[in-house]
């Protein structure tokens, strides 16, 4: 009679983590978020999907945005509650702020409303911080509309304090902050970066958020 063959013991220790059936990934934000201007692929978090898709890190990735172009702090609350979405997700974005500046409303409400928003989005994330990117707010002082619209310096220094207050509240509570801003003030010596309606980020300049996006991405969604 032949002897068995017994299989070698697997070392536990060398064994790969299992990886999720799917990513889910959940961008939050206004125009900026839901890409006015631009091709549904074209938007930063779906050129972000693909990035991470093209990194191997997985297959199968599941991308929900909740946006809408003239949103401020207090409409992205109201649709999150509204929504209600599972907390579910494993990666989540949150770029916010440009209507409350826009549409002229109290800086209070950005300092009472963001701090509101991380919460929630850190919640959406299964309670891990460590899972949520902060983008900064671009500067549409540097568009044709902008140099046409009220006055470009004081867009420019009121977008200042709202993107020192996120970069200040995140730095304090070990939050991730990604600076972007600076990408969109290229936009009046580079028209290839606003889009054809003269106001918004082009496909080209989403591009250039991904590419500071998705080393940060990459590494959240490995540990």
């Amino acid at each position: 009679m032949e002897s068995e063959i017994t299989p070698p013991k697997t070392d536990s220790s060398l064994q790969l983590p299992t990886r999720p059936e799917t990513i889910n990934y959940l961008a939050l934000g206004d125009s900026y978020t839901i890409g006015q201007s631009v091709c549904e692929t074209c938007r930063f978090p779906e050129q972000l999907k693909q990035s991470l898709k093209n990194s191997n890190l997985q297959n199968n990735f599941s991308l929900e945005i909740i946006a809408q172009t003239g949103w401020t702090t207090t409409n992205l609350i109201s649709a999150i509650e509204n929504k209600k979405p599972d907390a579910k997700f494993d990666l989540v974005t949150l770029l916010i702020g440009v209507n409350n500046q826009y549409q002229g409303v109290n800086f209070s409400v950005y300092e009472k409303e963001f701090p509101e928003l991380v919460a929630k989005a850190i919640s959406l994330v299964k309670g891990n911080k460590a899972k949520l990117i902060v983008v900064s707010i671009p500067d549409y002082a540097y568009t044709p509309f902008g140099q046409s619209y009220g006055n470009p310096t004081i867009i420019s220094t009121e977008i200042d304090s709202y993107n020192a207050f996120a970069k200040s509240y995140c730095e304090t509570n070990s939050i991730l902050f990604i600076n972007i801003t600076d990408i969109t003030r290229q936009g009046l010596s580079n028209s290839n970066l606003v889009a054809s309606d003269g106001l918004h980020p082009s496909t080209d300049a989403y591009t250039l958020f991904v590419q500071r996006l998705l080393p940060k991405a990459i590494a959240i969604l490995q540990n």
